[in-house]
């Protein structure tokens, strides 16, 4: 697999709010700055995790230039409702700078039509044919896109370089077996945070995307170093790497729900982050048992993981 904007860990960017419920851009491009220089890769933004459906396209694509311009590598979420609006924001993204796309399928109209797919696919991909791009495939997009679609789509479009898959395990295994597989200058970028592990070492991806390292950056690089390593055949990496995905399981959980947003600004909000603690909808919040079990689960993987970094060897290595 070739090195390129979609290796390496990616979070994918939420949107932080003002008081009048209007994004908070400044606090945007300072998160986005800050995870980098944490270690990851790149940023996404306006994916799901960055609520690009409560966003006009005025306000996703002032995101997408703020990030630019303040030397935030960006990959930038196509999802619309129609096609003409994604296409609006592949061409934004090429003009400002930014460095890929994340070309989402058509929704609610015509979604599982694959020649509706195939035609909204390209329109995005010819309005910036020179960002390289990945196919995103979710179950939640109502559409699955496979080996045939895609190789079909990149003899046409050169800059369509990797997938990105949040399907699970039995998705990520498909995309191994009859797309990267197929062609080692596609990237496999893992889509779900539950199978990172299972992502690399035996599908061989090379990046990830990921919501919990939003509030758990240092863990979630030190998985995907661990998963790199084991995927090497490191027996010791591979055990470790088990040991920290398991640990970090429930909360990487909250990554396959429709709470997902509530759920990770919640903790940066516990991180301190307080610009995270409203939303776009004023009726969107945790319940007070949501609230108490996402922090005792949060509660507890810090105690875990600050006593486990303590046992050497392999941990000392990849973090």
């Amino acid at each position: 697999m070739s090195s390129n904007i979609f290796s390496g860990t990616i979070p994918a960017l939420m949107t932080p709010c003002n008081a009048d419920r209007t994004p908070d851009f400044d606090a945007l491009v300072k998160k986005g700055q800050e995870l980098i220089s944490k270690g990851m890769s790149a940023v996404v933004y306006c994916g799901s995790m960055g609520d690009w459906p409560l966003l006009t396209d005025t306000e996703r694509m002032e995101g997408v230039e703020r990030l630019v311009k303040a030397g935030v590598p960006t990959i930038v979420g196509t999802g619309a409702v129609n096609t003409k609006s994604a296409v609006s924001h592949a061409r934004h993204a090429a003009e400002v700078g930014a460095h890929g796309l994340m070309v989402i399928p058509r929704v609610l109209s015509r979604g599982i039509s694959p020649i509706a797919q195939r035609n909204h696919f390209s329109a995005i991909l010819s309005a910036a044919p020179n960002l390289p791009a990945v196919i995103y495939n979710s179950p939640y997009y109502g559409f699955a896109t496979r080996a045939d679609l895609f190789f079909d789509l990149r003899k046409e479009f050169p800059s369509l370089i990797g997938f990105k898959e949040f399907g699970g395990h039995d998705d990520l295994r498909y995309a191994a077996e009859n797309i990267t597989s197929q062609d080692a200058d596609v990237t496999l970028m893992v889509g779900v945070d539950t199978a990172v592990y299972h992502g690399f070492v035996n599908c061989g991806a090379t990046g990830a995307i990921t919501g919990i390292g939003n509030a758990l950056p240092d863990a979630v690089l030190h998985l995907v170093s661990l998963c790199k390593k084991a995927a090497e055949g490191n027996a010791e990496a591979r055990t470790r790497a088990k040991e920290l995905e398991e640990a970090l399981g429930v909360l990487s959980s909250f990554d396959e729900g429709p709470d997902l947003v509530l759920y990770y600004k919640h903790l940066l909000v516990l991180n301190g982050e307080d610009e995270y603690r409203l939303h776009f909808n004023e009726t969107d919040a945790l319940t007070d048992a949501q609230r108490g079990y996402i922090e005792a689960q949060y509660q507890l993987f810090k105690t875990w993981y600050a006593d486990w970094c303590g046992q050497g060897g392999v941990l000392a290595e990849c973090a």
